[in-house]
């Protein structure tokens, strides 16, 4: 059972693990680095971008006091911190799923450092599957809400430094910034489909009746991240811009059987177009608020 002291030990233990990443970042980069403008979470699909980042510093996870290895194929465990589109960024090639057996607040530990650093506006990417269906492996989807199917929260507990005790999550994604993603989209011929994420635990890939409960409460993606990293973003007054890269149909959409393996190619395959858009919504963000 979590009592009132079990959750007063893990939020201190939490502020600690932040703290200490904080301090090991700091300890790592050159004197002339500025405070990032924006944070990327570098999900399936995007991990390339971090080649394109130049001026880097790049500090394996294993390297910073409290964050685990990623075990996922497709998450490389890298903060990257550097220049993209003559912005200031600070990446992560990878990051830490629930259904690993990390705790909520674990998963959005990363959040915290970034927000720590200096970044003031969070884009989160993930690879999930199509529910909705008008959406199909390859398209790009610009999410304007989410769906926390798992009921779980990096929140719980005593409140952090520096975060709301009760978000606003009336409006989890950004409407300047989802704005700038349109522009960037119809200015560069990129299709850019717009929905609602649900999050569940995985990693086993749903049901055809799970799919069916989820379609029917609203969601037209399904994947097994970003959700905790959007809510403790919000907690901590950053903007965020939530982008999917639809790999695969939801069980029961399509007919095929569902593989890790397809959710990588079906990446790769449009990791080239993910990028430029990122690309450019990087380059068309608003300046520091």
């Amino acid at each position: 059972m979590t009592g009132p002291a079990t959750a007063h030990r893990t939020a201190a233990a939490g502020a600690a693990a932040a703290g200490a990443a904080v301090a090991a970042v700091l300890g790592r980069l050159p004197d002339r680095i500025t405070a990032p403008d924006v944070a990327i979470i570098l999900g399936s699909g995007l991990g390339g971008l971090a080649d394109a980042i130049a001026d880097a510093t790049r500090i394996p996870f294993r390297e910073i006091p409290g964050f685990p290895a990623p075990a996922v194929v497709g998450h490389a465990g890298e903060l990257i911190i550097g220049a993209l589109e003559s912005r200031r960024v600070v990446a992560l090639a990878g990051r830490f799923h629930v259904y690993e057996g990390h705790g909520a607040g674990l998963s959005a530990l990363p959040v915290r450092l970034v927000h720590a650093l200096g970044a003031r506006m969070l884009i989160v990417s993930n690879a999930a599957g199509g529910i909705r269906r008008t959406l199909h492996p390859g398209d790009l989807v610009l999410l304007d809400d989410h769906i926390n199917a798992m009921w779980r929260s990096p929140l719980i507990g005593p409140v952090e430094p520096g975060e709301e005790r009760f978000p606003d999550m009336s409006s989890p994604y950004d409407g300047e910034l989802r704005e700038v993603a349109r522009r960037v989209a119809r200015d560069a011929a990129i299709p850019l489909a717009e929905g609602v994420y649900a999050w569940v635990l995985g990693p086993s890939y749903e049901t055809v009746a799970e799919i069916r409960m989820l379609e029917r409460l609203g969601a037209d993606l399904v994947g097994m991240s970003t959700v905790p990293e959007v809510l403790a973003a919000r907690a901590l007054g950053m903007r965020v811009l939530g982008i999917s890269c639809v790999t695969n149909y939801a069980c029961g959409v399509g007919s095929a059987p569902l593989s890790h393996e397809e959710v990588l190619a079906t990446a790769a395959r449009v990791a080239d177009r993910f990028q430029g858009l990122v690309k450019g919504i990087v380059r068309g963000l608003p300046g520091k608020t």
